[in-house]
């Protein structure tokens, strides 16, 4: 009967205390449990009831089971997420090689690196070893969509297709893991060393780190490669 009634949607957002405050609390209480057990599916009902202080009728008013929890806090921070890859995605090359110039990160880094350690204390056990693999992965899809859009524009058409994909997944892959990675590191370095440094990991290529760079001339090494397999393939 429970699951009948359950809507598997975090208590309404609004400026009622008492919701924002069951909000958090069962985050913070499900961070925790996946924290101590090191697997998500080992976390119960009733161990983030208690370790949030409230009760399971509470909690199945709103959620079937752990999985529904963590689908609405996972769907919740995606929505609040989108907004700000959008912004980011919007910078133009103009102002991205301006920020470089001036020696400042791109543009919408530090906001997006503010994001995450703003929410780091339930974000990092849900998107590290012992939590949810698949929400990265939709993380990632979501960024994927909006940044698909904008970098068509302006593209040089021998990219479109396969190299394309390829290059958007290599790239958005990249950005998830390094912040998967000052999650799980405990975020030590501020948001805008991080924001800095991913912004440096855009522009290393082969050797730079060993005082060999090689530079690799991309229409002639990649895309003519991927025109010249297609045709075979018509």
């Amino acid at each position: 009967m429970r699951a009948a009634f359950a809507s598997d949607e975090l208590p309404a957002t609004s400026t009622d205390r008492r919701a924002i405050r069951t909000r958090a609390a069962l985050r913070s209480a499900l961070a925790a449990e996946i924290e101590a057990t090191g697997d998500l599916s080992r976390v119960t009902v009733t161990a983030v009831t208690g370790r949030a202080d409230v009760t399971r009728r509470t909690f199945y008013s709103h959620f079937r089971d752990i999985p529904g929890l963590v689908d609405a806090i996972e769907r919740e921070t995606i929505a609040e997420f989108e907004p700000v890859v959008a912004r980011l995605a919007a910078v133009h090359l103009p102002e991205l090689k301006a920020a470089i110039d001036a020696a400042e990160p791109c543009p919408g880094s530090l906001e997006l690196l503010s994001f995450f350690k703003e929410r780091g204390s339930y974000l990092a056990p849900l998107m590290g070893r012992g939590g949810d693999p698949a929400f990265v992965e939709r993380i990632k899809a979501m960024a994927h969509g909006i940044i698909a859009a904008r970098a068509l524009e302006g593209i040089d058409a021998r990219a479109l297709g396969p190299f394309f994909d390829y290059y958007l997944t290599f790239a958005i892959s990249a950005e998830a893991g390094v912040l998967v990675r000052w999650l799980a590191g405990g975020m030590r370095e501020s948001a805008d060393a991080m924001a800095r440094l991913m912004t440096a990991l855009m522009f290393v290529r082969p050797g730079d780190l060993y005082g060999t760079p090689i530079d690799l001339d991309i229409p002639r090494f990649a895309l003519s490669v991927l025109l010249d397999q297609g045709e075979d393939h018509d």
